[in-house]
Parts: C-alpha cells; sequence; structure tokens
C-alpha cells in the first residue's frame, strides 16, 4: 500500500534549525501550510511541497521578536516605518514601546498596526498622549496630570491583541520632578488590567537640579514597586542613573530585582557600554530579552540618519561577548512572547504555531562594531538577515536599517 505524502505550501531545509522552545539545536526540516507550522522533524516523512527552500548553514530560527521599537511614524518625530524595523529588518513581531498613550492608541493601530506587514503590538505609554514630542518636554507630557488609569483599562479592554503592557519611566528626571507617582499610578494600572511594565532607566526628562536624585537611590526607589513579570530597560546602559550607573560594583539592589523575577531587557539605543556588559555578564547578569530600541533622531524630524544600531547588532554584539548564540535566540524569541503571553502563537516553531521564521546569516569576516562610548569590537561573524516567513509568506528584508552590520555598498560590490 503507498503512503499518501503529505501536501504543504512550502518546506525548509537547515542544518542549524534553533528552537529555543523545543530545544532543536540542529539539522531539521520545518513544513508550513495555510500560514501555520504544520510538521517539523530531522527528516519529514514523504511530501510534496509548493516551494521548497534549502537554507544550508544559515541559521533558521522563530521569527525574531523585537521587545522595544518606536514606530508611530509621522506623528512621533522620531517614529520609524513599522515594517522597515520589523520584516525588512528580518524581525517579524515588533513591540513599540510608549510611542502611544491611552487617547492616541487608536490611531496607533489604524494607522500603523493594521496596515504593516509585521505583527506591531504596543506597551501604552503611562500617559494618555504617549511620547508626542520624544520625550523632550517630559514635564509636559509625563507628569501626574496626564494620568488616567481608567483611561489604560479602557485601552486595554478595547485592542486586547494590540495593547500588551504599560511603558512608564524610572529616571532622574521624573523624580525630581513627581517623585514615583506615576510609576506607583503605572503599577496600579498595570494590577488592575494584569499586564506587565516596562521601566526606562536611565536620566530622560528635564531634571529639577534642587531635588535632583542621588544617582545611586534611583534603582533603589523604582524596584521596591515593581511586579514579578515587569522589565527593567537598558541593563548594560552607560548612564549614571542606570541599574549600574556610574558604579565599579554591581549595586545590591540589581541582584535583588532578579531575586524577586523583574526582567532585565538590552534596550540597545544610545548608551550601551561593552566594558559595563562585560562586568554584568561576568556577575551572570543577564537579560531576559533582547531588543533594539531603534528609532529616528530625537532632536529631527522623520530622520533616521543617526540610526547605528539594530536588534541583529545587538544579538551580534552579545554573542561576540559570549552569550551562547541559542540564548541569544532564546531572548529575542520564546522570552519576549512569554511576556506577550503568546508563546503558543509566536517566538516558536512548534506545530501549529505562526508560520513566522528568520533565516539569518553568518557573515564571516572582521568587522568594527562600536558601543556608545566609541570604544570598537572587532567580530568574526554577525548575524545578517537574509530571509523573513511571515504567516507563511516569503520576504526578503531590505535592511536599509541594519547599518550596523549590513552595508549595501560591499554587498552591491560583490554582486
Amino acid at each position: 500500500m503507498t503512503q499518501e505524502r503529505s501536501k504543504y505550501d512550502l518546506v525548509i531545509t537547515g542544518e542549524r534549525v534553533i528552537d529555543p522552545a523545543s530545544g532543536l539545536n540542529g539539522r531539521a526540516q520545518i513544513a508550513v501550510k495555510d500560514g501555520r507550522i504544520a510538521a517539523i522533524a530531522p527528516e519529514l516523512a514523504p511530501f510534496d511541497a509548493t516551494r521548497t527552500i534549502d537554507a544550508g548553514n544559515q541559521i533558521v530560527c522563530p521569527g525574531l521578536i523585537d521587545f522595544h521599537v518606536h514606530v508611530y511614524e509621522w506623528v512621533t518625530n522620531f517614529g520609524l516605518s513599522p515594517d522597515e524595523a520589523g520584516i525588512h529588518s528580518g524581525v517579524t513581531t515588533i513591540v513599540d514601546q510608549g510611542s502611544a498613550g491611552a487617547w492616541t492608541v487608536g490611531g496607533f493601530k489604524v494607522h500603523i498596526a493594521d496596515r504593516a506587514e509585521t505583527d506591531v503590538r504596543s506597551f501604552v505609554s503611562a500617559n494618555l498622549a504617549g511620547a508626542l514630542q520624544g520625550g523632550m518636554e517630559g514635564t509636559v507630557l509625563h507628569n501626574p496630570g496626564m494620568m488616567r488609569i481608567e483611561a489604560i483599562e479602557q485601552a486595554a479592554r478595547d485592542y486586547p491583541g494590540l495593547v500588551k503592557g504599560i511603558k512608564s519611566h524610572g529616571e532622574s528626571g521624573g523624580l525630581s520632578q513627581w517623585g514615583t507617582e506615576v510609576l506607583k499610578m503605572a503599577v496600579d494600572a498595570g494590577n488592575r488590567t494584569g499586564l506587565p511594565l516596562y521601566v526606562h532607566t536611565g536620566e530622560l526628562f528635564p531634571v529639577a537640579e534642587a531635588t535632583r536624585p542621588d544617582p545611586a537611590s534611583v534603582l533603589q526607589s523604582i524596584v521596591p514597586l515593581l511586579r514579578a513579570g515587569d522589565t527593567l530597560a537598558h541593563i548594560y546602559s552607560t548612564m549614571p542613573d542606570g541599574i549600574m550607573g556610574g558604579t565599579t560594583e554591581i549595586p545590591k539592589i540589581v541582584f535583588e530585582a532578579l531575586e524577586r523575577g523583574i526582567h532585565f531587557d538590552i534596550g540597545y539605543g544610545v548608551n550601551f557600554s561593552y566594558s559595563i556588559a562585560r562586568k554584568m555578564m561576568e556577575a551572570d547578569v543577564l537579560p531576559n530579552t533582547i531588543a533594539s530600541d531603534v528609532h529616528s533622531d530625537f532632536n529631527a524630524y522623520h530622520d533616521d540618519s543617526t540610526l547605528d544600531y539594530s536588534l541583529c547588532g545587538a544579538m551580534t554584539r552579545l554573542w561576540a561577548l559570549g552569550m551562547p548564540l541559542a540564548d541569544v535566540i532564546r531572548r529575542t524569541t520564546l522570552n519576549p512572547s512569554v511576556i506577550l503571553r503568546e508563546e503558543n502563537e509566536i517566538g516558536s516553531l512548534c506545530v501549529g504555531s505562526r508560520a513566522d521564521i528568520t533565516v539569518l546569516d553568518r557573515a564571516v569576516g572582521p568587522w568594527p562594531m562600536t558601543d556608545s562610548n566609541g570604544e570598537i569590537l572587532t567580530v568574526e561573524e554577525r548575524l545578517v538577515p537574509t530571509l523573513v516567513i511571515r504567516k507563511g509568506r516569503e520576504i526578503e528584508p531590505a535592511k536599509q536599517l541594519l547599518r550596523d552590520v549590513y552595508d549595501a555598498r560591499l554587498s552591491t560590490a560583490a554582486e
């Protein structure tokens, strides 16, 4: 009796398939049908497929999730195109952190999330309006008078698939102006909605110098307010009031935060430091998620010309600093999907999950990568996306924003 052959839309064969959700790290064939993972095995049973892809020794992994972007394009001055920050950077799901507030997230849904090919989610700002001035008018936008807990509750009810958390701040500017009042209100909103918080660290808003907090006290004042499952951003930042600050030793409060189940995120951004990353990694102070914090120029309008970092760049740097590649992938796939409470849908190659897949080339050759202090780390391999599968559909990333890992001029010259 002849065995019936399975029929698939797409089958991808890879020698290095990494799926942290299942523990897979090796050869596999991934079958896609109707936009979902239909089968995965080292060798599939006989099949027919409309299309097959041989990924060779490239990395095949669940679609990357960037847990911190800013993509309220044309509304915030620093918003990027969601698809340039998303699928064209090798990322299938992006989480905008605070660009929209409870009164502006409806527009974010209609004009950004609903129109993007990328899967777009939002952590709404603790304030009503979001980040209309890029945080530069922080005392106007982010003060307690701009908070409405009931509005956040309403946004969570109205947009349950979009609103996945609350963005707040724990830095010297806000603390000098109104203490921890806004953060406490954000936590209250989180308790009422069941949503997690994502909290910015490192001086951002204008500081009232007469009441400037001691940098070492900032984390002490915000960590006790947070709950297990909340996230502190910019773990390896150079900012003096940040997670490590200007100290040579890792503050005790950092370890207390970890013990309490508070997560850390890279939030690479403009303040990442190799020296702090090395110290923290040596002490096993590791991020739960790796995110980029990609955005346009805060001091201009719709100008990404100064953007010189990316999610793939942050992943490459941490890999070069000693984090195993499988752990890097976990922190950009499974871990953020768990925070979003969608680990059965995204961040995985398990059968039944959505067919969001990223294929990464291991580009070989010395490549200089700079941190915010100007220190150069020369990496021997870098992660460059070559293909994205989004709900089963193949997309070749344009890589416009991958300037730290990819040079289009060199690629063109090689061709």
